[in-house]
């Protein structure tokens, strides 16, 4: 499977990018099928220069893209959709958030039944 990456070069502690189309299982330092543009993050603003249509075309041609890449196209407004999360979220974590949201949502239900039950007295005739 194709996918697009980055793959670091530069000097120590000042990072610039590729972005290059490549095997999945391939080193992202190794060889590359071609080298779709170029990302430099250190610098005010950053400066992307991308292929455009090189990347449209391998897109179309069922290539993925990494989670980075993918909301870099993103902000780019070369691709449209959401973005991806960039770190995974372990078992335990997933299990935390999803009592949390189970917590919420029960608490919401006995708020609404109290509210239910509140009557409005009636009104005073003089």
């Amino acid at each position: 499977m194709l996918t697009i990456r980055l793959s670091r070069f530069g000097a120590t502690k000042r990072p610039t990018y590729r972005l290059i189309v490549s095997e999945k299982a391939r080193d992202p330092w190794g060889k590359y099928l071609e080298e779709l543009g170029f990302y430099n993050p250190k610098v005010k603003p950053p400066v992307i220069q991308l292929k455009v249509d090189r990347i449209k075309y391998w897109i179309s041609k069922g290539a993925q893209t990494s989670s980075t890449i993918n909301n870099l196209l993103i902000n780019q407004k070369i691709i449209e959709g959401k973005k991806r999360r960039q770190a995974n979220i372990s078992k335990r974590r997933a299990t935390k958030l999803a009592d949390k949201k189970k917590g919420a949502e029960i608490k919401a239900a006995v708020a609404a039944k109290v509210e239910v039950k509140v009557e409005t007295p009636a009104p005073v005739v003089a």
